[in-house]
């Protein structure tokens, strides 16, 4: 690990003062510090923000929703009766995230920052992984890459366990930087690269997430669902999050985003297509599961994501419903 100066400010206008060209906020730590020793990044200056206390703390207040401090754990979120009892898909997502230490330490605005979990990235080759002008991906260790959103040069696919959940539900994001505080919806967090200079998500060097900010979901059935290898630490093959405002036994609105498939949560608006108007049952979940990987394109070794993403979506909206075998 290259050696770096470190600075722990008590207020969001100082940390954001401290952030500029080539300094890192620091929350949790459970990714930045891997890239550290990995020297994927070298900060000349490291910021911890933990001593912020307005980054701390969940409200919920009844008309305007959820308020998670951007500094909240993944045991705190776990340990909310509010989150428990009116927003499953973001318990699931965050009991989905098996590690003691990473449950304890890890932030929630931290899953949505993460860098991408691609190992050509891990190991140094960048976030699009070029080498003499041509993508390795294309040609090498492809199988847990995207299959949406994989026209290029993107290839790796969003990290987040509760981007996709928060993208369902309607949920935006405070940030803070010099020019003051904005807020976006989390949905346009995200973004792909187009060239190695840009990142992921809409976030400059001298800025940081501040708070998540969720609507009501009473009345609205919402639920997650992730594919994976193991039930232990691991990250998921697929994963999918729906939000479905009933009226009465048919669908009157929904919202379906996948994760791990694209270098962006992607929202699937024709599942929601299918789904809307309709009786949840199994065949019409089938049918939203199919009509979600439509424009699926696999690379060379990872067709079986596409199935997977299928299996995701049918069984998040049968959850969701009330109906999961």
């Amino acid at each position: 690990m290259n050696r770096f100066q470190y600075a722990s400010p008590v207020t969001k206008e100082s940390a954001v003062n401290l952030l500029g060209s080539n300094a890192v906020a620091l929350a949790g730590g459970t990714d930045l510090l891997s890239l550290m020793k990995a020297d994927v990044v070298a900060p000349d200056l490291v910021v911890n923000i933990k001593e912020i206390s307005d980054l701390k703390g969940i409200e919920y207040k009844e008309g305007s929703g959820l308020r998670i401090g951007a500094l909240v754990t993944i045991d705190e979120l776990l340990q909310n009766a509010k989150v428990q009892e009116e927003y499953a898909s973001l318990s699931v997502a965050a009991d989905g995230i098996r590690s003691a230490q990473i449950r304890s330490i890890g932030t929630v605005a931290g899953d949505l920052c993460q860098r991408p979990r691609c190992w050509y990235y891990r190991h140094g080759y960048g976030l699009l992984a070029m080498q003499n002008g041509s993508s390795m991906v294309i040609d090498g260790d492809n199988r847990y890459h995207a299959i949406l959103g994989n026209a290029g040069p993107a290839y790796f696919v969003n990290p987040s366990s509760f981007a996709p959940a928060l993208i369902a539900l309607g949920a935006s994001l405070k940030i803070v930087g010099p020019n003051g505080e904005r807020e976006i919806p989390v949905a346009d967090f995200f973004k792909t690269p187009q060239s190695e200079g840009e990142k992921e998500y809409n976030l400059a060097d001298s800025e940081i997430v501040t708070e998540i900010l969720v609507p009501p979901a009473a009345g609205k059935a919402n639920a997650t669902y992730e594919v994976r290898d193991r039930e232990a630490l691991d990250w998921p093959h697929a994963a999918a999050a729906v939000a479905l405002s009933m009226q009465g036994d048919q669908v009157g609105s929904a919202k379906v985003v996948l994760g791990h498939v694209a270098p962006i949560p992607w929202n699937s608006d024709e599942a929601a297509a299918v789904l809307n108007g309709k009786a949840v049952n199994a065949n019409v979940a089938d049918d939203a599961g199919k009509a979600a990987v439509q424009q699926a394109k696999a690379l060379s070794r990872n067709k079986y994501k596409i199935q997977l993403a299928r299996v995701a979506v049918k069984r998040a909206i049968l959850r969701a419903a009330g109906m999961e075998v």
